[in-house]
């Protein structure tokens, strides 16, 4: 335990203290001197005034000490409210900035879980995505499904471009080939045939090719496959007297007929040779798109006679209708005399009837009365 000397009640207990300890030295002193003769009692006497004079100094000392500790508690209560003001300013000051603070944190989280929200959509989308793109590379690495997928294709293109009646998928010619898909062009050129298995390892391997070597032995492979695959559409879809004198390879990729442009062009030369016509979608739609207005030209021309008919008819029509309004003119023309001769006739009748009305029959003499009331109509 310590003693703060600062303290005014601790100050007066140590001058309590003090004083106590002077008075039992002057009672020990006095004790010891009780045998002694009358200037001892007068020394006596003085040391009990000088006693009851420190009693009195003590008795004030005790009151100003009163009166300072009670300045002190004034000095320490109105201390504890100033702190307790500023305390409870500071705690208001704190709760209202926490509170913001507890806002703006609160409005952070939301929009973070708004974006991580956002940001959990497009990693949903980009395994989608990655997803599809497997299974496209699962479908154009497998032959079977890659004729599907160019045969799907290529029917939504023509579902597009021509009439249902006007073409014909997977059909079956004499040589016992079946096209991907035949469209009934009418002679010259007659039915063209399409093909959609185009070989693409070639192609994944041109594009995979990690050096020249590789480079260079996917173009051979690339141009070999592609020649023997021209080759194979001329021989098995050309037919004369039963097909077009030519016919379409479909490829169902841009970038494929971008690349076969662009770097083999001797191949492209050749398909011209063998009458085998390249197309991707893009052209792919073009093509058929010319080839619907060839249809439509011919079928204008199969119904010309059905069409000059029609227009006879027609003719004939006009005919009876300018006689019939001839007809009606005529009728019109003996009106328009009918009603002009009936406006006559009805003058005539309120002249006479005038003059019946004023009897002015001298007037009505020089009238001949066999003449009809109508008068010259």
């Amino acid at each position: 335990m310590t003693l703060d000397f600062s303290d005014p009640l601790v100050l007066g207990a140590v001058a309590a203290g003090v004083v106590l300890l002077v008075l039992l030295l002057i009672l020990h002193a006095a004790l010891k001197a009780a045998r002694g003769t009358a200037p001892l009692q007068w020394q006596m006497g003085e040391l009990g005034r000088r006693v009851q004079a420190l009693n009195d100094s003590q008795q004030h000392l005790a009151g100003g000490l009163h009166h300072v500790s009670e300045a002190q508690a004034k000095s320490q209560a109105q201390m504890l409210h100033l702190m307790e003001q500023r305390l409870a300013e500071v705690s208001d000051t704190m709760g209202e900035a926490l509170e913001g603070s507890a806002v703006r944190t609160a409005r952070s989280l939301g929009d973070l879980h708004a974006r991580l929200e956002a940001i959990d959509k497009a990693q949903e989308n980009i395994e989608k995505l990655s997803g599809n793109v497997l299974s496209l590379q699962d479908i154009l690495s497998n032959k079977q499904a890659r004729g599907a997928f160019g045969e799907i294709q290529l029917h939504d293109i023509v579902s597009r471009a021509l009439p249902s009646d006007s073409y014909t998928m997977q059909a079956t010619l004499s040589n016992g080939r079946r096209a991907d898909c035949l469209v009934h062009l009418p002679k010259p050129p007659g039915p063209i045939a399409i093909d959609a298995k185009f070989p693409l390892e070639p192609y994944e391997a041109l594009r995979n090719a990690a050096s020249e070597a590789e480079s260079q032995e996917a173009r051979r492979q690339m141009r070999a496959a592609i020649r023997h695959h021209m080759r194979a559409i001329a021989d098995r879809y050309i037919l004369e007297g039963e097909t077009a004198d030519g016919a379409l390879m479909f490829l169902p990729s841009e970038a494929v007929y971008a690349e076969l442009h662009a770097n083999f062009p001797d191949l492209v030369r050749e398909g011209f040779a063998l009458r085998v016509w390249t197309v991707s979608p893009t052209t792919c739609m073009a093509t058929l798109n010319t080839m619907r207005a060839v249809l439509k030209d011919a079928r204008m021309r199969e119904q010309a006679g059905a069409i000059r008919r029609e227009l006879s008819e027609l003719g004939k029509d006009i005919d009876r209708l300018g006689q019939r309004v001839e007809n009606l003119d005529r009728h019109f023309a003996q009106a328009q005399k009918d009603v002009g001769e009936i406006r006559i006739s009805a003058d005539k009748a309120g002249r006479r009837a005038r003059r019946l009305d004023n009897f002015d029959f001298e007037e009505l003499a020089p009238d001949d009365p066999a003449l009809p009331l109508r008068g010259d109509g």
